[in-house]
């Protein structure tokens, strides 16, 4: 078992570092020093430059990878939301993911900004939800009070839970990032943010209320 570990964690890198070697041995029989690219190098600038080969090699990747990133990935990812798009019944599934996977991550919208917690499903039992939003238009008159559209995500899969209409007076406000609520949502509580720890007593740092009422 432990010779098998070590096996496969070797192997990933070992990899790695061949395909470099062999990279470099081919961009360096290119524009090695006795090549003429290395010669005309050589004219051009009067003197030799040391490790040209690992410089070049280091820009193929680096080149590769940008191609990748900006041109590939793009035209990919462009031609697979085509493929959805053509799809009758995937396409309204596509395109409400695409919204709320956007509105989850994105930190410029104005969605999943706040983070509360309620007494759900029933009174002693408490859940963390976001808020996605504030204004609920004809929901508001059919309610009769202010209330919030939350979404409670199911651990361990954010992308997954509820949305639920509470009044505002029912919530209480977390003073934490969403990021936060997001990482215990994700280890399904086996992972307590910085900002949920316990102030330790010897370090004699200001007190703050962790719960703010809105």
């Amino acid at each position: 078992g432990t010779f098998i570990s070590g096996l496969l964690a070797i192997i990933p890198v070992g990899a790695t570092f061949y395909i470099l070697w062999f990279i470099y041995h081919l961009i360096d029989g290119l524009v090695g020093r006795e090549t003429p690219f290395g010669v005309m190098v050589e004219k051009s600038l009067g003197r030799w430059i040391p490790g040209m080969g690992i410089y070049m090699t280091v820009i193929l990747v680096l080149l590769v990878g940008f191609i990748t990133r900006n041109f590939l990935g793009r035209t990919l990812h462009y031609y697979m939301e085509r493929i959805f798009f053509s799809v009758p019944g995937v396409r309204k599934m596509y395109s409400t993911l695409k919204q709320f996977t956007t509105a989850l991550l994105d930190r410029d919208t104005s969605s999943f900004q706040k983070v509360v917690m309620f007494e759900y499903p029933k009174e002693g039992i408490n859940v963390i939800g976001l808020v996605t939003n504030e204004e609920l238009g004809k929901l508001q008159d059919a309610t009769g009070e202010e209330c919030l559209l939350v979404y409670v995500p199911t651990a361990p899969n954010p992308l997954s839970g509820m949305m639920l209409i509470i009044p505002e007076r029912e919530v209480t406000y977390l003073d934490m990032p969403v990021e936060d609520a997001l990482s215990m949502v994700i280890s399904s509580g086996s992972v307590l943010p910085e900002s949920l720890q316990t102030v330790n007593k010897e370090e004699k740092r200001p007190r703050f209320s962790l719960f703010r009422r809105h």
